[in-house]
């Protein structure tokens, strides 16, 4: 890091590529746990729970996957003030080591036909440690990219943390299909299901030495340097609780989306829609690389065209396409499956590849790590966790499959306010932060983004 005479942040390139790389390792393993618990949500219900029914048992399986989303604002109000005081790195390695080792527990849990309660009980202990340990994710792991990423590109980089996500979605999709397809249904369900889960450490040691290679942004750098690096709880809720409303009217779109069209779709494919889990799944993995293969378009494009019209357009897309995308997918055919996915594919990459750009520049950097981490986690944790169980439920007891449609267009609507509410920070330093540009040259010196 070296500071020029426009008084701007020249950042290494190749300390940008590692904080890319390192940050988005961890989300990887947050996903990757997401993945294998969705792709394994029925067979998780019959290892657990007592069998009454089929239902009965998702439904279980999906409230202990809410359950990991009440703790994640406690997560959040932990780790992100703890962020903006000891730095972002190190709380970034504690985080990765807490979400491997909650992951890796569920694999080795006995089941319910072997020590009974106590089976639900160590299950909801462990996605509760998991949970905790999110909370402090995402939200460093966004900042730390941004804080590291040129003002002029960091659209396009930010959007690599969503390339993680995809990334470790699929290979946590990949590997419960593979096992299932090595050892046989009855096997998978005696003990291979466990094994997706028991590849969470190797995972997290790999992310681990990723992490402990880093070294805190230059902008938390900058603030430690002017001894303002000590952001409190107290601070963010008194001073900033416009920004920490913003934010979580924005991460309801992001996460309704997110865990309706990734971690509920596999569950609704085959139980409401009663397509074969193969088929229902090989479509998936495939929207999903293709996602992969864009979202890093859209973080350019928003470097570009700005990040405002771009959400506006995509939470449009999603009120007026959503009905349309569930009424093709219930033709139950192959290609009609195919064009919904697509369509739902589509609208929540073009969501998913502009939030990591947007969300941390809703906060100056003293409060960054912790107004981001708690605005974020208790918007996903009343809108994004829950939003597997409530579908489910609701077509349980409405019998209407087209809920997941309407829950996505509610979602949309609502973050329309926020979205015309934020300032346009494209191509501008980061609230409390100096102009950054790479370390090729010089460039020239910005306005940081007005506080929202």
């Amino acid at each position: 890091m070296s500071t020029t005479n426009d008084d701007s942040l020249a950042v290494d390139s190749g300390a940008v590529k590692t904080a890319v790389a390192a940050a988005g390792m961890g989300n990887a393993l947050e996903w990757f746990d997401f993945s294998v618990y969705s792709y394994m949500a029925g067979t998780v219900g019959r290892v657990f729970f007592p069998q009454h029914d089929n239902t009965a048992s998702l439904l279980s399986a999906f409230a202990v996957f809410a359950v990991a989303f009440l703790v994640r604002p406690l997560g959040g109000l932990f780790f992100g003030p703890l962020g903006d005081r000891i730095g972002r790195s190190k709380v970034l390695v504690t985080t990765i080591l807490m979400m491997s080792a909650g992951t890796f527990v569920v694999g080795v849990l006995p089941a319910y036909a072997t020590i009974g309660i106590w089976a639900p009980i160590l299950l909801i202990a462990a996605r509760l440690v998991q949970g905790f340990s999110t909370g402090g994710e995402y939200g460093g792991a966004a900042t730390f990219i941004c804080e590291y990423s040129p003002d002029e590109s960091r659209g396009f980089l930010a959007s690599f943390l969503e390339f993680g996500t995809l990334g470790g979605y699929i290979a946590g999709a990949v590997l419960v299909l593979g096992t299932q397809l090595v050892v046989g249904d009855d096997a998978f369900t005696a003990w291979g299901w466990r094994i997706p889960f028991l590849a969470a450490a190797p995972l997290g040691l790999f992310g681990l030495y990723l992490r402990l290679k880093l070294e805190d942004s230059p902008a938390f750098e900058a603030v430690k340097e002017e001894g303002k690096a000590n952001g409190t709880l107290s601070e963010v809720i008194s001073n900033h609780m416009r920004q920490l409303l913003l934010c979580i009217g924005l991460v309801i779109i992001l996460n309704v989306a997110y865990y309706t069209v990734l971690s509920y779709m596999p569950s609704y494919l085959s139980d409401v829609l009663s397509m074969s889990s193969l088929e229902a799944n090989g479509l998936l993995v495939v929207t999903m690389l293709g996602m992969m293969c864009v979202i890093y378009l859209f973080g350019g494009w928003s470097d570009k065209v700005g990040r405002k019209p771009m959400l506006i357009g995509s939470c449009i897309g999603f009120i007026a396409l959503s009905y349309p995308a569930f009424l093709l997918m219930s033709t139950k055919t192959v290609w009609g499956v195919a064009g919904a996915l697509i369509i739902l594919g589509l609208l929540t990459v073009s969501l998913a590849g502009i939030m990591p750009s947007t969300l941390p520049a809703i906060f100056p950097t003293r409060v960054r790590y912790g107004g981001f981490a708690i605005s974020y986690n208790i918007s996903t944790s009343l809108f994004g966790g829950t939003a597997p169980y409530m579908i489910t439920y609701l077509i349980s007891t409405t019998g209407n499959k087209m809920i997941p449609a309407f829950y996505l267009m509610g979602a949309a609507t609502i973050a329309l306010i926020p979205i015309m509410l934020i300032p346009e920070t494209a191509g501008r330093p980061l609230p409390g932060s100096r102009a950054q540009h790479s370390g090729d040259g010089p460039g020239p010196a910005k306005e940081p983004a007005p506080a929202a």
